[in-house]
């Protein structure tokens, strides 16, 4: 394969000219015929694993095979860092070994074969070594999916944060980091002596505790009753909950203000009833806490309803036969089950709302938050990188913090309820006092929703609103229109650019993050090994920042070789998948808590080999985390804007810029019957989706008797 990616062309497509071109010439060809020595690098260290693999089983074909995956891992990663387009990458290297005869541009698809093959031949050797118990899977599960962290998380974060250290003048200063977090902007507690407002810092930890208190009391209530109250309140809840997650974030606050605004019809209410002159009391920290528990609490409904059916009803029927009521029986028996969910979901609540960007910028007014302040520390007149640098190591110090307060509540405490054992016991119907409660919080939250989508539905079907509500269908024919040409149809409408490609990305990121986040949840369940604590935060890491300063981030990182990524698609699917990689590890290590570690044993006694157990014993137990990460990943894909705005192309636009630049021109018909469009269309591939997945299926009766105290 073409050892360097060939610009403006798929480099698959020019396999046949590898041993006659230049540009498409395999690293070999390279190696030999184009001036690029460095390369006999990666081809001396397959020559070496190809000795190693023909060597029996042992500790000492182990050593080889993890000498060759190093040495070739180290030689190119050097070369490519070190040699660019036009030569050295450093002028140190120039002065010292001289000018090079030709540089070399990013790897393509023969250099990703390469590296990714000497990857898997060191964790193989690993194993060898006795490592991972020798299991040939785990040990390249473990080494592969740390790469990529490594490379797509951990790489570009550090590339970010190090601009902390750095002045304006580019030198570099140990104490600038501290001189541009400790300040009054930052941590300022004016607010406690009666001055308008405390610190961007403060400010920002108040609300993500807010938000992630409020979604997961939230999340838990619809999931409680969805599964333990009334079963004809499951697919009302269902797509009720599935609306805000599957709508671009500023549709939501534009909703909010329609009914809350200056101009809102709350307002107008008030104002005509009462006489309330209406004022911008929503925008602030009210207004942005509101948006978030209306953006986030779909995700905590998903996690805890997983959790939720995973509870084994014979924990509850035996609670019962010791002459336990109903109330005692859910407060110590159901409730402390649910722990493992209700911290992975305030976890998620928590960072979402730290690295939320759309909600705070359209209703925030003046409440400055971080996500916001680091926008405008790069894109504003200021253009400060340090600034923004230096937040972003605030919001990580957040992140991690909760992190490990999630880890010493639950500490090594068993919730496990899902064992090889038959449980054909019925689920215990919550107590009247928890019905009335969880029906008080869920069904005002479900109105709530309703009365918001259908203002944005409405705005989508008139002329112009606040003006002229003459019903019309013209801002879906300038969006989607279709014409028959000379040569069959023509997509006239002037979204179906943006529609394909958003679709199109979405599609290839969603399975790929599914498959990555419930790999990686099931390693840290299942294994141990060292560095399992950094291993499990890389994986958070990419919620811990603004999803702007990650979409920099990758900018900064991949626009020069070896990885010369921007400017494809392939960043912004990238992008996609690692942004939305923690709500699959978080669901699957839900999941996995309840799950007896017997039912793995049972299967490897049974001569399964670790792919086979995941794949009749562990993936079916898994269907609603599988569910849940496979439907977050797709919609927020679709209606993410923050972590892509700085990487689509005019080639590759993606709906929500498109949206972005017709609600910035004051097209707001055309963007909501963007979004109407949108909306529906993710609703039907949700659908999809949990059909094709089904239902996870535990051997239980379907009825149960309501309780009586």
């Amino acid at each position: 394969m073409p050892w360097y990616a060939i610009q403006d062309s798929n480099g698959l497509l020019s396999i046949p000219q590898v041993f006659s071109n230049e540009q498409a010439g395999n690293g070999w060809r390279q190696a030999s015929a184009y001036q690029r020595p460095w390369l006999w690098v990666g081809v001396l260290a397959l020559c070496l694993a190809a000795v190693g693999a023909s060597m029996t089983p042992t500790k000492k074909q182990g050593s080889v095979l993890m000498a060759a995956g190093v040495f070739g891992l180290v030689g190119l990663m050097l070369a490519g860092f070190a040699i660019g387009t036009k030569g050295w990458s450093f002028e140190v290297a120039s002065q010292s070994f001289g000018t090079l005869g030709k540089g070399q541009p990013g790897i393509g698809w023969g250099g990703f074969l390469a590296l990714a093959s000497l990857i898997v031949v060191t964790a193989f050797g690993v194993a060898r070594r006795g490592y991972f118990k020798g299991d040939l899977f785990v040990a390249s599960a473990v080494v592969g999916c740390g790469a990529l962290l490594t490379v797509f998380i951990l790489f570009p974060v550090f590339k970010a944060l190090s601009g902390a250290f750095y002045l304006e003048d580019g030198s570099l200063s140990v104490t600038a980091l501290f001189n541009r977090v400790a300040t009054e902007r930052n941590f300022g507690l004016g607010c406690l002596s009666g001055r308008q407002s405390c610190g961007v810092a403060w400010n920002t930890l108040f609300l993500g505790l807010m938000t992630a208190t409020s979604t997961v009391l939230l999340g838990t209530a619809m999931a409680l009753m969805s599964e333990r109250a009334s079963k004809r309140y499951t697919k009302p809840l269902n797509v009720l909950a599935m609306l805000p997650i599957i709508t671009p974030p500023f549709v939501v606050g534009l909703g909010l203000i329609l009914l809350f605004g200056r101009a809102g019809v709350v307002s107008q209410l008030l104002e005509y009833a009462f006489g309330i002159e209406p004022t911008r009391w929503f925008y602030g920290w009210f207004g942005v806490w509101i948006a978030q528990t209306f953006a986030f609490t779909p995700i905590a409904f998903m996690i805890m309803r997983g959790v939720v059916q995973g509870i084994a009803p014979s924990l509850e029927e035996a609670s019962q036969t010791l002459r336990a009521t109903p109330t005692q029986t859910f407060m110590t028996v159901t409730l402390p089950l649910l722990k493992p969910g209700l911290a992975n979901a305030f976890l998620v609540g928590f960072i979402e709302s730290m690295a939320d960007f759309g909600n705070p910028i359209v209703v925030g007014g003046q409440f400055a938050v971080l996500s916001t302040e680091i926008f405008f520390a790069i894109v504003g007149a200021q253009y400060d990188q340090g600034r923004a640098a230096s937040l972003a190591w605030i919001l990580t110090g957040f992140a991690l913090s909760v992190f490990f307060i999630q880890r010493s509540v639950l500490g090594k405490k068993s919730y496990t309820t899902v064992s090889g054992k038959g449980d054909a016991g019925i689920a215990m119907r919550i107590p009247p006092l928890v019905h009335r409660i969880v029906h008080g919080a869920a069904l005002p939250w479900m109105a709530f929703t309703l009365i918001v989508y259908a203002f944005a539905f409405a705005g989508g079907f008139v002329q112009t609103w606040g003006r002229d509500y003459t019903f019309t269908l013209n801002h879906f024919r300038t969006t989607f229109a279709l014409e028959w040409g000379e040569f069959g149809i023509v997509w006239a409408g002037t979204a179906w650019n943006s529609f394909f490609t958003t679709f199109k990305l979405a599609a290839i990121s969603a399975p790929m993050t599914a498959t990555v986040g419930l790999l990686i949840a099931w390693l840290l369940a299942r294994t141990e090994f060292k560095g399992q604590s950094v291993f499990e935060f890389a994986a958070l890491l990419a919620f811990a920042i603004p999803g702007t300063v990650l979409g920099i981030s990758y900018i900064m990182a991949f626009n020069v070789p070896p990885f010369e990524l921007t400017g494809t698609a392939l960043i912004i699917v990238l992008c996609f998948m690692f942004r939305n990689l923690p709500v699959g590890v978080r669901a699957g290590t839900a999941a996995f808590k309840q799950l007896d570690k017997s039912l793995d044993e049972a299967s490897m006694m049974l001569r399964a080999g670790s792919v086979q157990t995941l794949r009749y014993v562990v993936l079916p137990l898994l269907k609603p985390a599988l569910v849940a990460a496979l439907v977050y990943s797709f919609v927020r894909a679709i209606t993410t804007v923050s972590a892509v705005i700085f990487l689509v192309t005019a080639e590759n636009e993606l709906a929500t810029t498109y949206i972005i630049g017709r609600v910035g021109n004051g097209d707001y018909g055309v963007a909501l019957a963007y979004c109407t469009v949108l909306i529906i269309l993710m609703s039907i591939i949700t659908a999809l989706i949990q059909y094709g997945v089904g239902e996870r299926k535990l051997g239980r009766r379907k009825t149960a008797a309501r309780p009586t105290e």
